[in-house]
């Protein structure tokens, strides 16, 4: 009898347990159809999880448990899904365990950085694959949104005001694919978000980025790099104007685009969105001083519903070796891209 009712007691604890703690599974799949113009050879074909996609196709999971007195629990693993084979890569796009409460949130893993952060507050075209900002200026000089191992910490809002602060320890890497070498790295984001204005200033130091990188570019020497951006959006309701400044070195490039290590960038971006009911109309331009190149797209949405849309882009690419050496990217990418797609969220 003390048996069974130990077992009911146990069997209580844990639905009471289970009803204070929620898992979620989402996820988005994207694909196009288009062309992309190259240096080399046009390519005219589905695209999945490309620079002619709206996003990229995932499936993740998170997770919260309310632990009492204010403070919570929580994860997130996602990891990217190509439509083109059905294939995964991991884990690689979110894997992190957080606690939170009115102190704010603590959150351990690889993780969107600050940079990826802020810059989701202000563009009002929701930084697609085929943004012509990311692909001029990086994030804050760094070739991609999220940090390795990296330890975050966001504040609560004040009226509107938060802070983000996050740090990559010497000993863990933050720049994959490249691994010959470890290095510390610190962000910091402030952003406003209050109505109609929504305004971000972040900063990223990444320490000797290219200590012993092997990649051809000041190889074997000591060099920080750093970048900084400052963007604002503003909702008139019949339209949306954004606007942003960007400066720094680029960091973390590989590949072809391993070139981009330690060139200074410094540029600024215009985007308008105009709303229509169900369609919308965007457009994104983009200029870098240093290597004297201008991005731009136009970009045409129609949703179906509030999870599913159809789009629309030409993406032109300037293809002028600037005065830096360097061209713009994506890699191997020609002037005239077109695209069109549907994207689901779920």
């Amino acid at each position: 009898m003390k048996k069974s009712l130990i077992a009911l007691a146990a069997l209580a604890a844990s639905g009471l347990a289970m009803a204070q703690s929620s898992v979620t599974l989402y996820g988005v799949a994207d694909v196009s159809l288009g062309y992309q113009s190259k240096n080399n050879d046009d390519t005219t074909g589905a695209f999945a999880n490309g620079p002619l996609n709206n996003g990229t196709s995932r499936i993740g999971f998170r997770g919260v448990e309310d632990l009492g007195n204010g403070l919570k629990a929580s994860f997130n693993f996602e990891q990217g899904v190509s439509l083109a084979d059905g294939s995964s890569g991991g884990f690689q796009r979110q894997a992190w365990v957080a606690l939170g409460g009115d102190f704010g949130l603590l959150r351990l893993g690889r993780a969107t950085s600050p940079a990826g952060n802020a810059r989701a507050v202000w563009d009002i075209l929701g930084d697609p694959n085929y943004s012509v900002i990311s692909n001029q200026f990086g994030y804050a000089g760094a070739s991609g949104s999220r940090n390795n191992a990296q330890v975050l910490y966001v504040t609560p809002s004040f009226g509107g005001f938060s802070a983000q602060a996050a740090y990559v320890f010497e000993d863990n890497d933050y720049s994959e694919p490249d691994t010959a070498d470890r290095n510390a790295k610190y962000e910091l984001a402030l952003m406003y978000e209050n109505g109609p204005l929504a305004a971000a200033l972040n900063y990223a130091s990444a320490d000797d980025w290219n200590k012993d990188r092997g990649n051809g570019v000041g190889t074997g020497k000591s060099n920080d790099a750093e970048g900084w951006e400052l963007g604002a959006s503003y909702d008139f309701g019949s339209f949306q104007l954004a606007a942003s400044y960007h400066q720094g070195t680029f960091y973390g490039f590989s590949g072809n685009n391993a070139a981009f290590n330690g060139q200074d960038y410094k540029g600024a971006s215009l985007s308008a969105l105009v709303p229509f009911g169900a369609f919308s109309l965007g457009a994104s331009v983009a200029y870098e001083d240093e290597s004297d190149t201008t991005d731009a797209l136009v970009e045409a949405k129609y949703a179906l519903s509030n999870r599913t849309f159809i789009y629309g882009v030409y993406a032109y690419n300037e293809k002028a070796t600037g005065k830096a050496g360097r061209i713009a990217r994506p890699d191997d990418w020609g002037k005239d891209n077109f695209g069109i797609g549907i994207r689901h969220n779920f």
